[in-house]
Parts: structure tokens; sequence; C-alpha cells
């Protein structure tokens, strides 16, 4: 006991101090090396040099579903028969060989769980007090976490390199269901709004009340894509209870939601059962504030349902789908109208005309480069002759269907003149496109047939005159 006296303002008092007995030591000779074995928090095995189970923890008998006394005299791929247990015994002979830890991941599941988990397998040489090695030291770390995080990255970073690569709205659906499927999902679809078909508009903010979507993309894990009652290209028609209507979300088979959609769509409903569907994702497709469609992953054959990291990723992965699907919307909505624009300015039928027999085809030249400004004019002339007009505007896309469509209505403006004025330049905004009425003075090249002359260079009109 200590005695400490304390003075104070007001008086003074004391302070005593004494230890409780203490209790009972822990016995020596090994006995908390015992306790650190058995409960520690990982899965601990020792195997001989023969790599014969010859200690377990009791995590490790949870793991095998056997008892220490079972175990001992076995090898792993005798306790667990698996691929996985051949690679960790192949690695405990290298250590026995070397001398060296050896270190590996494994994926199996264990008994008693329904999924797979990953393990982080350490190994290493357990030697005598004079080096001899004795046997070799096993150590399994759960690591299914960590894993699935890293996988998750891999598919999202896969993401940016697959999706987006072209220009059509429907490959891009379909490298969405690629990706997802099997590593995010055993099946997945992607059904885009039908009024966004040949690049139109989609309606602003969330879809509400029935929508009608067209089926874009699908991929299954199965064989012949059983899970959907709706083939690619066929369209379908959501109730406004239906969860494509609504926010992200991943659900069960028994939720509330799914039970009203299977009442309005009873077909796909039994196609659903009828594969052992257990779990749903629906994420709306959007981009730039609009909806484009939905995008639907299923589990079916993978035991473990959807999570709120599976939800993030499929959204994430969608999102990026989305904006790749409105960029392809709209160079579909430019071209189709640049197409538009570039037929009806190009001659529906050849002009009647009794100088010449003539036959037209227009075919472009690459279907990559874009529709450009190329055109061609047969303009029937005074004293029975015919002119003959093939121009090309640089560039493509409408502006270059607009320029084309001016500089034909200028040629047919110079024939009906009969083009022996003074040329005139029509310079089309820094083009270096001139029509002129004698090429052969500034730009041209003469050429003389009988009957016939031409005038010609590369990226200006051409002109024959008969």
């Amino acid at each position: 006991m200590l005695a400490h006296r304390r003075v104070a303002q007001n008086g003074c008092d004391w302070l005593l101090v004494w230890g409780t007995a203490r209790g009972p030591r822990l016995p020596g000779d090994g006995i908390p090396v015992q306790w650190c074995f058995d409960q520690s928090p990982c899965i601990l095995a020792i195997f001989d040099t023969d790599l014969r189970f010859v200690r377990t923890n009791a995590d490790e008998e949870r793991a095998v579903a056997l008892t220490g006394e079972q175990l001992r005299g076995m090898r792993m791929p005798e306790a667990v028969p698996h691929p996985e247990c051949e690679r960790i015994e192949h690695a405990m002979r290298r250590v026995v060989a070397t001398g060296e830890r050896q270190f590996l991941e494994v994926y199996l599941r264990v008994a008693g769980e329904s999924r797979q988990h990953a393990w982080a397998i350490h190994l290493a040489p357990l030697n005598d007090p004079a080096g001899r090695l004795c046997a070799v030291c096993f150590a399994a770390q759960d690591t299914t976490e960590q894993y699935e995080a890293r996988q998750r990255l891999l598919l999202l970073n896969e993401a940016g390199s697959r999706i987006g690569t072209s220009l059509d709205m429907t490959v891009c659906a379909q490298q969405l269901a690629d990706l997802a499927v099997p590593r995010l999902a055993d099946f997945a679809s992607v059904d885009l709004l039908t009024s966004i078909d040949a690049g139109g508009e989609p309606p602003p903010g969330p879809v509400t009340g029935p929508v009608t979507m067209r089926r874009t993309a699908r991929q299954s894990i199965l064989q012949g894509v059983p899970e959907s009652a709706v083939g690619l290209g066929e369209t379908i028609t959501h109730a406004a209870s239906s969860p494509a209507a609504e926010w992200p979300a991943a659900y069960r088979m028994t939720d509330p939601a799914l039970v009203r959609w299977a009442d309005h769509e009873p077909v796909q409903a039994a196609r659903l059962r009828d594969v052992g569907t257990h779990s749903v994702m629906v994420v709306p497709v959007r981009a730039r504030g609009a909806t484009l469609g939905t995008a639907v992953f299923l589990r079916h054959r993978r035991p473990e349902p959807f999570e709120q990291d599976d939800l993030l990723l499929a959204e994430e992965i969608t999102a990026r789908t989305a904006v790749c699907i409105d960029n392809a919307r709209r160079y579909t909505r430019e071209r189709t109208t640049a197409v538009t624009l570039q037929h009806s300015l190009l001659p529906q039928r050849l002009a009647e005309q009794t100088a010449l027999e003539v036959a037209s085809r227009y075919l472009p030249a690459s279907a990559q480069a874009g529709v450009g400004g190329d055109w061609f004019d047969v303009i029937p002339l005074s004293g029975a002759r015919v002119a003959l007009a093939i121009g090309d505007v640089v560039g493509h896309g409408i502006h270059a269907s607009a320029a084309m469509g001016r500089l034909r209505t200028a040629v047919r403006t110079l024939a009906d003149i009969d083009l022996l004025r003074r040329a005139r330049e029509f310079d089309e905004g820094g083009r270096g496109l001139l029509l002129v009425a004698q090429l052969t003075q500034r730009w041209g090249t003469r050429y003389t047939r009988p009957g016939k002359t031409i005038w010609a260079e590369q990226d200006l009109p051409v002109l024959a005159v008969t």
C-alpha cells in the first residue's frame, strides 16, 4: 500500500493506493502458442514433408467439414477434390524442394457455403533448430471482398475500351450485354425506345406511363437465350408499373414490384421462373438528361444475389454505354438527314433528250466516310446538245449536301444561258470550287474528241458538252 498526503487551500487529505491480487500466471510449455494456433482468425494447417495433414485449427476443420482426426494423414486434394487444391499441393512441393515461401490466390467454395470465395494462400517452411525442413505451414485468408472489388474495377476499366467503338446504336448496346455476361450477370438485355430508331429525339426526363421499346441487344450464358420471350428487333410495351419505368434497383423475384410486373407480362415471367432466376437488376439507359431505354441483368446460375456494389457497377457501365448510344443516335440523325437531303437534290430521273443515250448510278466510295457533296446532272441544251455535269464538294454531312444543291442550281442556271458568256467564279465558303465557262483558260485540261469537248480538274466540277 502507498499513502500520499495532499495539501489544498481548504485543508489536506490522504491518497491511498493499493494493488489487487495477481491472477494465476500463464503456464509455460508453449500453451499460449497453442492458443494462437487454435484461435487464429485465419485457416491454419501443418503438413509433413510428404504433404499430409499433421495438425489443423478449428477454422480449417470447418472449411473442409472434417475433424482433425479425420484429416490427419490425408493429402489436401483428398480432403477437398478440386483443381485449385492440386495447385496448392504443387506449390507445397516447391516449398519442400526450395525451402522458400510461396504465395498464391485461389477461388473455390468451402463446405457450408453456397458461393465461391477468393483465398490468399501463404505457404512457409518449418525448420528445426538445425535448419532441416520438417514440415510446411499452410495459412489461408478469405479475400473475397478485395477480390470482387478488383474484378469490378477491371470490368469498369474494360468497359472504357470495349464499349463505344462504333457509331451504331445496336453495336453499342450489344457491347454492353457482351461485357456484362458472364462476369456480372447470367443474362443481360438492352431495350431502346422505338422513337430513337432513326436518330429521333428521346423524351426529356424519366419515362412515365406505358412505353414501347425495341429489344436491341441480349446475351446469355445459356444456349438459345431461353430467358427472353422477346426476339432481337421485336418491340415490347412496358406498363407504367413495370420496373423498367422506375429508378435503378435490384430485386428478388418475390419483391412486390416484380410480382406486379409478372401480372402484366406472364409469358416473360414464366421464362424467368423456368430458368431459375432469383435476382434481377433494372438500370435505365440515360444520357444528357434523357432516357433512351432500359438495361436488365439477371442471375440464375450464380447463387449469390445482386448486391449494392453490383448495382453501382451496372449503373456505371450502363451510363457509359448510354453516352455512346446517344452519340450514335446523333450521328444516325445527321447522316439520315444528309442522305435525305442529297437524294432529294440529285436527279430523280434523267432528263429526256435525243442527243445521247445516258445511264447513271450513284455509289458512295465508302460508307464510313459519310455522305458528301457528290452530284451529277444531265441538262438538255439548245441545238440538240446536252450537258453532262459531275461535281464534288469537299467535306461530308449536311453542309456538303447543301453546298452541292447550290452548285447544281448554279450549273443549271449557267446552262440555261448556254454557258456562252464570260465565266463567273463561284466560291462556296472558301471551299475552292469554281464554276467557269472556259475552264481551259485557268484550271482545266482540255480533251477533244469528235463531237465532244471535256474539261476536267480534280475537286472541280466536270462538264461535258455535246
